[in-house]
């Protein structure tokens, strides 16, 4: 009888190899400590969230707490979602910093080991990096030009904690922004060779 080889693996999208980019220079230090200054901007909101969804008052009335913000109830995993939302978003801010960043992990199914597109991260980095910048900056700052900012419900030194846990987030918009520009300056060299 004669030897035969044995049949080859069906390729998967997993198992084919993945592009062979060129190596990015390491993130220069001043945009990793952008990328760890953004991520340390949204930790004290967090926790003053997760406070107030297990149900430190932080300032709040029961009655404000309860029919209002519904914690006990939705709000809780609500504000705990955010929290948690917050800070995914700034751990993949740090991921533009890191070799980790380059590459999905192997355990995310399909993709897994196959290497990023810097352009694809660079768009999608950059718009989140506008709508931080929108949304925590330069609205909270038109609302406190025009004397619209304040929590109504809180007053004296809690709505001073409050203010002061939610003021880094003015940073986090352009501190991503910086972050970007630093993985698209890192990456702008590399040239992706033909297969």
């Amino acid at each position: 009888m004669p030897l035969t080889a044995p049949p080859a693996p069906a390729r998967t999208l997993s198992t084919l190899p993945a592009p062979a980019w060129p190596a990015a220079p390491p993130a220069s230090r001043r945009a990793v400590r952008a990328a760890r200054a953004a991520a340390l901007c949204v930790l004290p909101s967090s926790l003053w969230r997760v406070a107030l969804a297990v149900g430190v008052p932080v300032g709040y009335e029961a009655d404000v707490l309860r029919d209002r913000l519904q914690v006990p109830g939705w709000g809780t995993p609500t504000l705990l979602g955010l929290s948690l939302l917050a800070e995914a978003v700034t751990l993949l801010t740090v991921g533009l910093t890191r070799p980790w960043g380059e590459r999905v992990p192997r355990w995310v199914p399909v993709a897994g080991g196959r290497a990023v597109r810097p352009a694809v991260v660079t768009a999608v980095a950059g718009t989140g990096a506008a709508l931080l910048t929108l949304v925590f900056t330069a609205l909270p700052a038109a609302q406190l030009l025009m004397g619209m900012a304040g929590e109504a419900d809180l007053r004296g030194p809690w709505l001073l904690l409050m203010r002061l846990c939610y003021a880094p987030l003015l940073a986090w918009g352009p501190l991503t922004a910086a972050v970007v520009v630093a993985y698209h300056r890192r990456h702008s060299t590399r040239v992706r060779p033909r297969v």
